[in-house]
């Protein structure tokens, strides 16, 4: 299946302070609030919600493809890319720009202040499935970037006629009660965390069973609490996969959708398709960065056979990987 990933695309640029940010917010001083932490460690690494997925999907032998606006300080993190089997040919460089970047400060209880900073995201309003040369893709992800080019990927892949999975959450902010239902009720699926969920709702003012008269099917991913897969038949509550280590939670909501999007692309039952995301997510808290997990595919399908049971589904995979 060729699946066409959008989102953004950034650098990560993560520190951790050794104390505890509630010591030093003082509550009458708030509206002059000046602040400054010491931290002691800190790290850049490669992140953004579209590469996230792709790593995943092509860990897991897929052959993803992202369209992404990107500034001038990309060419390493396109080769770590390309190396790992992401094609990264749609994805435009802006000149004069850097690459959007989050700059993120996380205390001893994990409370975190950050700043994102755009960059060449704010230019993806620019890239269009129109007049598009080759095959069309089977599958588009719509995940947060630019929110104007949020709305015309989904203006277009309706045009279109292009199955997508719409996945708001970080911009559904930036969004418009309207807005999040017209991306809904033309989307073949809706990914969102369960907060997400209940904000959608709201603003859009439609219940779980008028989401199920738009999209096929629903996920709503819940933490350590595993999560669920709704069709319009039944529900699926998908367990967590017990971690061996908790290391870091950044990206694993991006891991599962990598994970998810694997099975579906072999049209594997969703309930398993839930199941295999919820194992991918595992392995990414497992590690620190959201592209640091790294496993073969029978590595993979040997651990989720010990917490769940694909009725020899998954064998699929190994096959496709030895017939290429």
């Amino acid at each position: 299946m060729y699946i066409l990933l959008t989102g953004s695309v950034a650098f990560d640029y993560l520190m951790t302070f050794p104390g505890y940010f509630r010591e030093h917010i003082l509550p009458d001083k708030l509206d002059s609030i000046s602040l400054s932490f010491l931290v002691d460690s800190y790290r850049k690494q490669q992140g953004g919600i579209a590469p996230n997925i792709a790593y995943t999907l092509a860990l897991l032998g897929e052959k993803p493809h992202i369209m992404a606006t990107v500034g001038e300080d990309f060419s390493d993190y396109r080769k770590w890319l390309e190396d790992k089997g992401v094609d990264t040919s749609r994805m435009k460089v802006i000149p004069g720009t850097v690459s959007a970047s989050f700059f993120c400060n996380t205390d001893r209880d994990n409370n975190q202040i950050a700043s994102f900073y755009p960059g060449a995201m704010g230019y993806s309003s620019q890239l269009t499935l129109k007049n598009w040369e080759g095959p069309l893709p089977d599958l588009v992800v719509i995940s947060p970037s630019d929110p104007e080019a949020m709305k015309k990927h989904v203006a277009e892949c309706r045009v279109l006629n292009i199955p997508y999975i719409y996945d708001p959450s970080q911009q559904i902010v930036r969004l418009t009660g309207d807005e999040l239902h017209t991306g809904i009720e033309g989307a073949l699926a809706l990914f969102v965390n369960d907060y997400e969920f209940g904000l959608v709702q709201k603003m859009t003012g439609l219940t779980p069973a008028e989401f199920l008269s738009y999209v096929q099917f629903m996920v709503v991913t819940r933490g350590s609490r595993g999560s669920y897969v709704y069709t319009r038949e039944r529900e699926y509550d998908i367990p967590a996969v017990p971690p061996e280590r908790i290391i870091d939670p950044t990206g694993v909501g991006d891991a599962y959708r990598g994970g998810f999007l694997t099975g579906y692309s072999h049209a594997i039952d969703l309930d398993i398709c839930g199941q295999m995301g919820t194992l991918a997510a595992t392995y990414c808290l497992e590690c620190e960065g959201t592209q640091s997990h790294c496993y073969t595919l029978a590595e993979f399908i040997a651990r989720f056979r010990k917490n769940f049971d694909d009725h020899g589904q998954l064998d699929k995979l190994l096959d496709i990987k030895n017939q290429s």
